[in-house]
């Protein structure tokens, strides 16, 4: 990662591989279509930052893009947008929605409806070597658990995928369940990054709590915070009217990713307005089960740190990058879906805050870090 690399130093740039890697999308680009989508030339907000995102962009078809920079209660937007109609502002946020369901995992211990020890056997009756899987570790993802449920079913959607743009995770909870029963684990449990196990842990929250992860995300995370465009639709049924769908890094037409089972590693839906509150408030202390973001565990060397699934690097890697900013960090998350991309971050010590949110599966780390760690 070109200018993530220098900012967010060695360290940083290992874990934005492996989690964009944990995000199945695997060349949904490779079948292009004959004219793909260009960035919009219709733009709203600072002039500055408008430019400064044109000329960092990376290579890849564009259509919808909103990029935030928050200092203090200051809020610079850069918005470029083709689309129209009442949600035509909604993205899909892709990993990042693994904050979320990270969210839940502390309200849910404040609630007294889980322990960090409790186990997917107990809540979700898994069997095998994944049943004594604790919550705790998936939610630092150290659960031994693959990327990705190994079946030859789920390989081949995925591959289907490939070629049409489909969401490629139709499972149920009860073939979650099944999948993790018949899992491999890790004996070592070391950080690897698991869209599985952050399913898991998500479901796994729902049945203690008797209720869906969609109404959990609702009731627990959105209403309070005020993210009213915020939401898990749970199936494509749960769709909003006119949700807008996104693009592949090629710019073939992808269909919205509901994920159901798997929603709780990628499902969320929200807007640029919404997305600014959220991080802000986590940036901030106030927003629910904030202790997420704290630290806990090492997550891939170079001084990269994991709390329940927030990401923490420094800014020079350890490494004293020349151009990185002294000192500090960044907690952040990232996402990709067939069709979208997203970033999320903060600094406390600066008191900044970065989201970027992409109709286009087309990573812009780079950007993101660049914009949150560079000196005021």
């Amino acid at each position: 990662m070109s200018g993530a690399e220098r900012r967010a130093g060695r360290g940083g740039r290992r874990i934005v591989a492996a989690v964009v890697a944990g995000v199945v999308t695997l060349g949904l680009g490779a079948a292009a279509i004959p004219r793909p989508p260009s960035l919009s030339a219709e733009t709203t907000g600072d002039e500055a930052l408008i430019q400064r995102v044109r000329d960092e962009l990376p290579a890849g078809a564009f259509d919808r893009l909103a990029v935030a920079v928050v200092d203090g209660d200051e809020v610079t937007r850069a918005e470029f947008g083709t689309a129209t109609g009442p949600r035509a502002d909604e993205f899909e946020i892709g990993s990042v929605t693994k904050t979320v369901t990270a969210s839940l995992y502390a309200v849910a211990q404040q609630r007294g409806e889980v322990q960090r020890e409790s186990t997917l056997g107990e809540l979700l009756g898994v069997t095998g070597d994944a049943s004594s899987i604790t919550l705790e570790e998936l939610a630092t993802q150290h659960s031994g658990l693959p990327r990705l449920p190994a079946d030859l079913s789920f390989t081949g959607r995925v591959l289907l995928a490939n070629l049409s743009g489909a969401d490629p995770y139709t499972d149920d909870v009860a073939a979650l369940v099944g999948q993790a029963s018949r899992a491999e684990v890790d004996d070592e449990k070391p950080y690897g990054y698991s869209n599985f196990g952050m399913a898991l842990l998500g479901q796994a929250l729902a049945a203690a709590a008797d209720t869906p992860w969609e109404q959990l995300v609702a009731e627990r995370v959105a209403e309070p915070l005020g993210l009213a465009d915020t939401y898990a639709p749970g199936d494509p049924d749960g769709l909003r009217a006119d949700a807008p769908t996104g693009f592949t890094s090629s710019g073939r037409h992808a269909d919205a990713w509901t994920m159901r089972a798997f929603g709780p590693a990628g499902s969320v839906r929200s807007t640029l307005d919404d997305m600014v509150a959220y991080t802000v408030a986590q940036r901030d202390d106030r927003a629910p089960g904030v202790i997420a973001t704290e630290p806990l565990v090492e997550a891939g060397g170079g001084g990269a740190e994991i709390g329940w699934a927030w990401m923490t690097t420094p800014h020079d890697g350890g490494g004293g990058d020349e151009g990185s900013a002294p000192g500090g960090t960044s907690t952040w998350h990232n996402g990709m879906t067939g069709g979208y991309a997203s970033f999320v971050g903060f600094d406390r010590d600066s008191d900044r805050a970065v989201v970027v949110l992409s109709s286009s599966a087309v990573s812009l780390d780079d950007l993101a870090f660049e914009l949150l760690v560079e000196e005021k």
